[in-house]
């Protein structure tokens, strides 16, 4: 019998956000593909689970991806998790995904924290539809192109927009933002479910100021 693709889920930030059944699966696989091994290594640390690792990113899944489908069809049992939050949410592992239906293998979901979920839930904003775009392009036609297709969409459907934005490009996302959509009011949630979790509500250029002297850490957009 082929082994069994996993994708599980792990904490965002806080440690305890593990589900039991995530905890049992990361003890019962064969061995688990990380996207840093290090990271992974400390959650693994914490709850004393002691498996076999290999990275799994952007720069080596297609070149991983023919020897883990080897081993799942012999029968191994492999568990994916990404740094932090669910797999394949702009993170790696869909292709990977994609190869082990093909060869009919059988991909199984162990659900648990998501940051868009966890955003979505606080911020205030309407939840019942909502449009989730992960990290806008680096270059600035390409981002400012898709924000302004996006209004238009926007004021058909209305729902709540939520984005990805490294700290090194978020002036630079919010000021197009404010030039296509007005200086309206988003929130922004950064080091979610820490001990230092920062949501913020207010006026694009209100959030501007806030972080004029820069930002730690990868933050979630909504507006």
């Amino acid at each position: 019998m082929d082994g069994i693709l996993y994708i599980v889920s792990t904490p965002i930030g806080n440690m305890k956000d593990i589900t039991l059944r995530a905890i049992e699966t990361l003890e019962s696989v064969d061995s688990i593909l990380a996207e840093d091994t290090r990271v992974t290594g400390k959650l693994l640390r914490h709850y004393e689970i002691v498996k076999k690792m290999t990275s799994l990113n952007d720069f080596n899944e297609e070149s991983r991806i023919p020897k883990i489908i080897s081993g799942l069809k012999d029968g191994r049992s492999i568990a994916l998790v990404s740094d932090a939050g669910t797999p394949l949410i702009s993170d790696p592992g869909f292709k990977l995904v994609r190869e082990a239906l093909k060869h009919e293998i059988r991909v199984e979901s162990i659900p648990g924290p998501s940051a868009v979920i966890s955003a979505l839930t606080i911020s205030g904003l309407p939840p019942d539809k909502f449009l989730f775009l992960g990290y806008l392009p680096k270059k600035d036609g390409k981002r400012r192109k898709i924000i302004s297709d996006l209004k238009s969409f926007a004021q058909i459907i209305r729902p709540t927009i939520i984005l990805y934005e490294s700290p090194y490009r978020l002036t630079k996302t919010l000021t197009d933002i404010m030039d296509i959509f007005g200086d309206i009011e988003i929130v922004t949630g950064r080091e979610l479910t820490k001990s230092f979790e920062e949501v913020n509500r207010m006026r694009i250029s209100e959030i501007l100021t806030h972080y004029s002297q820069g930002v730690k850490g990868e933050l979630v957009v909504l507006f």
